[in-house]
């Protein structure tokens, strides 16, 4: 599936703005919560990203603890 740049653009604006009802080419989608709508940007930027020929650097977190 493609995705547009538009379409991260206007999921990214519902977002900032608190909706989670997004209208795009004449189809009316509601996500459920914040987190679901987020996940979908994150798969769409990831998308773009890869059919770009870039990917989002990974992040590696780490802990230590003495006893």
């Amino acid at each position: 599936m493609t995705f547009t740049q538009t379409e991260l653009d206007g999921l990214k604006q519902a977002y900032a703005a608190g909706t989670l009802r997004i209208v795009h080419e004449g189809k009316t989608v509601e996500y459920g919560s914040e987190a679901d709508l987020l996940r979908r940007i994150r798969v769409i930027e990831q998308a773009i990203a890869g059919s770009s020929g870039t990917t989002r650097p990974n992040r590696t977190v780490l802990g230590f603890s003495r006893g």
